[in-house]
């Protein structure tokens, strides 16, 4: 008799508590299930922050409640789940690009440089916000005579063959920004590793998990390439920085250039605008707390990459929290110096901002800047 009362004690518990949960259910059923990619990079520190505070940020609206760690999150906006996003690594923003194409991915945080390139090859790719500005450094070994911009112009002027430079994606924004300088300085650039009359060699080393290797093993006389590899090389003693990429010349074009940006392709936008909204707000409230707590955000996302504390508490990211007029303008620039280095074959080839707008851009989820 004893056990037959317990058994219908816990049945009934367990049935209000069923039919509790029940609406929650419902709202969850709906939820669409939409893959996010970002890179191992302390660019992309506003989603992981995102994941690693979780229901810390409950107060801010919108939040990530974790249901795999560092794979599985449920978006929830005012209590609602609004999706449930699945996380997946890319090795670059390239990579982003052609996850993108094989509808691999629905949205991904990559440069805006690599999205670009994605649009031009037919991809139905936007981008809805920028996410950072700075982070991207030359580095050479400790032990190179590169002192200095100035020192690296002598050195590859005075050269009997190129200099070496490695890079992680051929889209990534350390890369365009350095080619950029590189020509505003009157150097010759090649990926041709035949071509001797070049003054610098840009080497393609396919993923950012290997230009630390490449730096240490001399493999390239230095590396150009996006936080944290440049504070990561400082910190274990086998890189020095030669150049902030903001500083190359001309003095003050480089400064506050467009990196990071999230996107998302065509058909997951108009299916789902409001999970959208939804995530950027949440990136844009994340990326405030990142500007106001910034040491703090960078030793969390050293965690969650692996890397030393000290390399991700020296970050020097600005992160944003919407589209600015300087920021349109810069994006501009870059679509023009890859035009001018005929890197756009398709729907960019020859067209300037104003023309490309709708292509490659999305506005209406975000406010601007400072409005």
């Amino acid at each position: 008799m004893r056990s037959r009362r317990f058994f219908w004690t816990l049945y009934s518990l367990l049935l209000m508590a069923g039919i509790a949960f029940l609406p929650a259910l419902g709202q969850a059923k709906n939820a669409p299930t939409l893959k996010v990619s970002y890179v191992f990079t302390t660019h992309h520190t506003p989603l992981m922050i995102a994941a690693i505070k979780g229901e810390e940020f409950r107060d801010q609206g919108v939040w990530l409640r974790p249901l795999l760690d560092k794979q599985k999150y449920e978006l929830v906006a005012d209590g609602d789940t609004v999706a449930f996003l699945d996380f997946v690594v890319a090795k670059s923003g390239s990579e982003s690009a052609t996850l993108f194409a094989m509808k691999h991915i629905d949205m991904a945080l990559a440069s805006v440089t690599a999205m670009m390139a994605a649009v031009d090859k037919g991809t139905p790719v936007k981008v809805l916000c920028p996410l950072q500005t700075e982070g991207m450094a030359l580095v050479a070994p400790t032990d190179s005579s590169l002192e200095n911009w100035d020192a690296f112009l002598a050195a590859a002027n005075n050269a009997k063959q190129p200099i070496k430079i490695g890079y992680h994606s051929p889209t990534s924004a350390p890369k365009i920004v350095f080619e950029g300088a590189l020509r505003e300085s009157g150097l010759t650039v090649t990926e041709n590793p035949n071509d001797y009359q070049a003054k610098v060699l840009m080497v393609d080393l396919k993923e950012t998990g290997n230009m630390l290797p490449a730096l240490a093993s001399k493999q390239v006389e230095a590396i150009v390439g996006p936080s944290p590899f440049p504070e990561v090389a400082v910190s274990r003693g086998v890189g020095k920085v030669v150049a902030d990429l903001r500083d190359l010349p001309p003095e003050g074009r480089w400064h506050d250039y467009p990196c990071c940006v999230t996107a998302a392709r065509d058909d997951v936008i108009e299916a789902h605008p409001e999970v959208m909204r939804t995530f950027i707000e949440l990136m844009a409230k994340t990326n405030t707390w990142c500007n106001q707590n910034q040491s703090e955000a960078g030793a969390l996302a050293a965690s969650w990459i692996g890397i030393p504390e000290s390399a991700g508490r020296a970050s020097k990211l600005v992160f944003l929290t919407g589209f600015t007029d300087s920021w349109m303008a810069n994006s501009g620039n870059y679509l023009d110096i890859l035009n001018h280095m005929d890197k756009f074959n398709g729907q960019l080839k020859g067209k300037t901002l104003q023309q490309a707008m709708t292509l490659m851009f999305d506005t209406r989820f975000i406010e601007p800047a400072g409005q």
